[in-house]
């Protein structure tokens, strides 16, 4: 764990994980509480941190394609990942952590 906090990729990974985890907290538990229980509360509660995440997400993308000097079809797919389900899992296997290894 220290390992990935030491380095940009290390922490644009962990902020993936914790960015795709509180995506499909806020689509599969928050909005179907909110729509069939009629309770926003947890929506008020795990959006505000999804956004923050998503955020952070975006700028360390930037910040770490610009370190790697990654071609724009690498970014925009590390970009992509964060509004789909699952997309910052896979990205995470199948660059990010490559990157990782590599560096």
């Amino acid at each position: 764990m220290k390992q990935l906090l030491s380095t940009n990729i290390g922490r644009l990974r962990i902020i993936g994980f914790l960015e795709g985890i509180s995506l499909l907290v806020l689509l599969f538990i928050a909005v179907p509480i909110k729509y069939m229980g009629h309770d926003p509360t947890v929506v008020k509660a795990i959006g505000p941190i999804h956004g923050a995440l998503f955020l952070l997400f975006i700028v360390n993308t930037i910040s770490v394609g610009v370190e790697q000097k990654w071609q724009f079809k690498t970014k925009g797919k590390v970009l992509l990942a964060c509004i789909i389900p699952f997309g910052t899992f896979y990205v995470d296997r199948k660059i990010l952590r490559e990157v990782s290894i590599k560096a």
